[in-house]
């Protein structure tokens, strides 16, 4: 049985990648100053985030369900059966629908919409996960099952630039965050089981970096132990900063954790909306029980 692994833009992983892989990618939509735009055909990203700093209105919605059917329909020409992989349904009512619409008489059984709180880096190491899975003649209901069997096995902490975002976003309070600027504060979120939840608020960059590589050590050598010690876990990196900023980063990681290897994807445009610019994440998700040796 061939299953055809599909997911979003908000994994992060580039339309080419994508291709490469064999992985059929939705381009996620959001607007910006009052223009509609999907990923794909968005400005480039230098003039996105000037935009952005600049004070450019933006927000961000769903796929249509028609335009979610026609990429399931267009798959299920040449495959049996497809595992969707969107967003977390504690960040977006996307997976909800996709779940409603898999439940129609033409997919019922042969989509399986994943919902395992993934988002960025966390949900292109799931979609890596679901192709090996895919490979070793899993079927999608146990691909679907074995990933969401694993929802909780996966940490994530994101440091915002700013407070600016998240106060627009209705995260926190236009006091909060005139204090924050003022104070030079660089928010940490955590997301854990799908949802994203402020952590702490260190001064500055490197209280930030610090910050939560402390925590992403924490997590490896106490929730995550077992995994951690038989090399079973994947250590994560995000981020929509530069070039420069992002190669800074990824080292500072492997200098903290030596020997580990690290997954690397850009924080989508969508995503950027809500966080704002210059943002670094690092997180850790479990080897799922299926691929474990």
């Amino acid at each position: 049985m061939s299953v055809q692994i599909v997911t979003d833009s908000h994994s992060g992983m580039s339309r080419q990648q994508a291709e490469e892989l064999g992985v059929m990618r939705l381009s996620m939509p959001f607007t910006l100053d009052g223009v509609d735009y999907l990923e794909d055909e968005a400005p480039d990203r230098e003039t996105f985030f000037a935009k952005l700093s600049a004070g450019a209105s933006m927000s961000t919605s769903q796929s249509s369900p028609a335009e979610i059917m026609a990429l399931w329909d267009q798959a299920l020409k040449t495959h049996d059966q497809v595992v969707f992989m969107p967003l977390s349904s504690g960040l977006s009512g996307a997976c909800a629908t996709a779940k409603i619409l898999a439940e129609e008489p033409e997919y019922e059984g042969r989509v399986f919409v994943v919902d395992n709180g993934r988002i960025a880096t966390p949900l292109y190491r799931s979609v890596l996960d679901a192709l090996e899975m895919a490979e070793k003649g899993m079927s999608g209901e146990e691909i679907c099952r074995e990933l969401e069997a694993s929802r909780s096995e996966m940490s994530i902490y994101v440091a915002a630039s700013t407070l600016e975002y998240l106060k627009r976003g209705g995260r926190v309070s236009a006091t909060t965050a005139a204090v924050g600027t003022l104070l030079g504060i660089r928010p940490v979120l955590h997301l854990d089981v799908g949802v994203l939840t402020g952590f702490k608020n260190p001064r500055g960059l490197a209280g930030a970096k610090k910050t939560m590589i402390e925590a992403m050590r924490s997590d490896l050598e106490t929730r995550f132990h077992d995994w951690y010690e038989k090399g079973e876990i994947h250590l994560l990196a995000a981020s929509n900063g530069s070039p420069e900023m992002v190669e800074k980063w990824i080292t500072e990681i492997q200098a903290a954790f030596p020997g580990m290897e690290v997954l690397y994807a850009p924080l989508s445009l969508g995503i950027s909306c809500h966080i704002g610019p210059d943002a670094l994440g690092i997180g850790c998700s479990c080897v799922p029980a299926a691929l474990r040796k």
